[in-house]
């Protein structure tokens, strides 16, 4: 029994060693390509913090809470589906050692859908005396279809490239043998919330936000190997 397992491994290496040998003997093309696209983000997350010391403990956290989910709600705010508790803390230790009231904060993160959303979020709770927003991150929801039409797109990129090259030399480009996939795996973008998105330029006074987020450019890369006839 050893003895037949022995040999069927002897057997599966020697092939094993014969295709590799194969691919590697017999002439081939190598080429690289990329296909990219600028799309304008339409998952918003914002994060949102709320603070006893803001209002220097005359306002709790409890009730910052319920008054974000009532301008939240006014807005058309799902807060079930984009509304996230991130972390809850309290300053223990400050209220242990120097016999001060327990200040509390509550971070949440918001999902929203386009940069008018945000900006009448941000300005809403603004006037109610919410300002620690900012922009944690944008993502775009059909990331991974558009990334497979890029990934078509940059295979033919390769292949007339291929096709180009050979033709100088009265050569014809055969089957691709090898395909790689070299795209990048992270399209979220990670950028604080710039100036010019700030809310509060006086009493009473708002800046209106931009019309639009920066764009995400997604890319996918290719290697490919083709067979030289």
């Amino acid at each position: 029994m050893r003895y037949s397992i022995l040999i069927f491994a002897l057997v599966l290496i020697t092939f094993c060693s014969y295709g590799q040998a194969n691919f590697i003997d017999q002439p081939y093309l190598e080429t690289a390509a990329s296909a990219d696209s600028l799309v304008t983000p339409d998952r918003i997350y914002l994060s949102i913090q709320l603070l006893e010391e803001d209002s220097k403990g005359k306002v709790s956290v409890e009730e910052l809470e319920n008054k974000m989910a009532q301008e939240l709600e006014k807005l058309g705010v799902n807060l079930g589906t984009q509304l996230r508790l991130s972390d809850l803390s309290s300053e223990l230790e400050k209220y242990f050692l120097k016999k001060k009231d327990v200040l509390k904060e509550k971070n949440f993160t918001l999902l929203v859908y386009d940069a008018e959303s945000a900006g009448k979020v941000i300005q809403s709770l603004e006037r109610i005396g919410i300002s620690n927003i900012n922009l944690a991150h944008t993502e775009y929801s059909k990331t991974e279809e558009l990334r497979l039409f890029l990934q078509i797109k940059a295979i033919q990129k390769a292949k007339t490239k291929g096709e180009l090259l050979l033709a100088g030399l009265g050569q014809k480009l055969g089957a691709a043998i090898y395909i790689s996939d070299s795209s990048p795996s992270t399209y979220a973008t990670y950028n604080s919330l710039p100036t010019n998105y700030s809310t509060r330029q006086g009493v009473g006074e708002y800046e209106p936000i931009a019309v639009s987020f920066r764009k995400i450019r997604i890319t996918s890369k290719v290697n490919v190997k083709f067979k030289i006839l």
